[in-house]
């Protein structure tokens, strides 16, 4: 595990002392990298001279001055990393990145297969450098099979790996998930899977390589819809924001709105059809199964009932009866939300050029024993500039540490 630079004081967390290299760019591999970071793990980031990773240039929006502004797009996957430019395929960038190598736990990347062997670097060449180094590897489609080489795009994966057919208003309106779900899926199987790598080392002394991609990712997520076609054989269609197994379950008009509620149980069932004026044992409605086949009459019923509520009323009748129910939010409201600033969900941090700016933040919330102290790590610092720790990073390398020598 890693020793700290003399300016970058280390914050607490499960993961604190260890070092990871994030050689990825984009998104999977970053966000992957940066959950590492928000768990105490020191990060550092190494990004191509000139222009950094590419989301440095993804925009609009942009914030800040006209002649430095900052992409949002690349602050919502960099916190808590240090970063530094190397030139890959020159000997300097080389043999900074062979010193890190020496001195780290995990190594991140997204490259295409068969770059970072190119460039020097292949998995043999790095566990030669350092047996203990967990190494994750993330892929558009994979690291072996016919398509292999593909490059991996989140919204072209989310039409390969079938969630596009799954999800909009109906089977003619394929739409995308409006995150980049595979990028973000993917960068999360990747940390699960090189955490567990480095809990095997911890039994073994050695390290090995994790890989996972988008496409693998999504298929993993697939859930029930994917045991419908494997096992029931059925087409799974998108059937816009209705449940397609469970109803009612789903998004339904009201007076000026609308409302959500999810009716799980039969004993919800029971209890929504009485609080509404609902004939709760009419053939059609008497069972789930009925209701998921009759949900037409059973979504037009709803809305005649509901018509006579506005959104803010209606949700208070469905509290009042224990019916799980709310809203739809747009992200403005959520970042006011005062349950999701409870949970820690909103973080600021200081940055070099931007000053005091507000990120949305870890998901994660660490407690000791009995669940008493709270012991997650609140301290955050701002996504680097490009090669802002540079000079430390290669201060602290040219120092010779235990065990390491230069």
């Amino acid at each position: 595990m890693s020793t700290t630079t003399d300016t970058q004081a280390r914050t607490p967390g499960p993961l604190a002392g260890y070092l990871v290299v994030d050689l990825s760019r984009a998104l999977a591999g970053p966000h992957a990298s940066m959950m590492l970071a928000d768990l105490g793990a020191r990060v550092i980031k190494v990004e191509n001279p000139g222009t950094g990773d590419d989301t440095r240039g993804w925009g609009p929006p942009f914030v800040g001055p006209a002649d430095d502004p900052q992409s949002t797009y690349f602050l919502s996957c960099n916190r808590n990393k240090e970063s530094i430019a190397l030139d890959l395929k020159s000997d300097d960038g080389r043999e900074v990145l062979s010193e890190l190598l020496l001195r780290a736990d995990v190594v991140v990347e997204n490259f295409r297969p068969g770059v970072l062997d190119r460039l020097g670097f292949s998995p043999e060449t790095m566990h030669a450098l350092n047996p203990a180094l967990v190494i994750l590897s993330i892929t558009g489609f994979g690291h072996d099979g016919p398509e292999s080489s593909r490059s991996g795009y989140d919204q072209i994966v989310q039409g390969e790996a079938g969630l596009m057919s799954l999800t909009g208003a109906g089977p003619d309106d394929p739409q995308r998930v409006g995150v980049p779900i595979a990028d973000l899926l993917s960068g999360m199987y990747g940390a699960f899977g090189l955490l567990a790598a480095l809990l095997e080392r911890e039994r073994t002394g050695r390290g090995q390589v994790v890989r996972t991609s988008l496409l693998a990712a999504l298929v993993g997520v697939h859930a029930f819809q994917g045991t419908r076609t494997t096992v029931a054989g059925e087409v799974p269609e998108a059937q816009g924001n209705h449940h397609p197994s469970i109803a009612p379950y789903g998004l339904f008009p009201c007076r000026g709105g609308s409302v959500q509620i999810s009716i799980g149980s039969e004993k919800l069932w029971a209890t929504f059809a009485a609080e509404f004026g609902l004939e709760a044992t009419r053939t059609e409605w008497a069972t789930n199964a009925q209701r998921v086949r009759n949900r037409a009459s059973l979504k037009a019923s709803i809305a005649d009932v509901f018509a006579d509520f506005d959104a803010a009323t209606l949700l208070q009748k469905l509290g009042d009866a224990g019916i799980p129910a709310g809203k739809v939010r747009s992200l403005d409201e959520v970042y006011k939300w005062d349950q999701v600033l409870s949970q820690g969900l909103l973080i600021d941090v200081e940055h070099e050029v931007l000053g005091r700016i507000s990120l949305p933040g870890p998901p994660l919330r660490f407690f000791g024993p009995a669940d008493r102290v709270e012991t997650t790590n609140t301290t955050h610092s701002a996504p680097p500039r490009l090669d802002q720790h540079g000079s430390d990073i290669r201060t602290w390398l040219n120092r010779s540490l235990e065990g390491i020598p230069r």
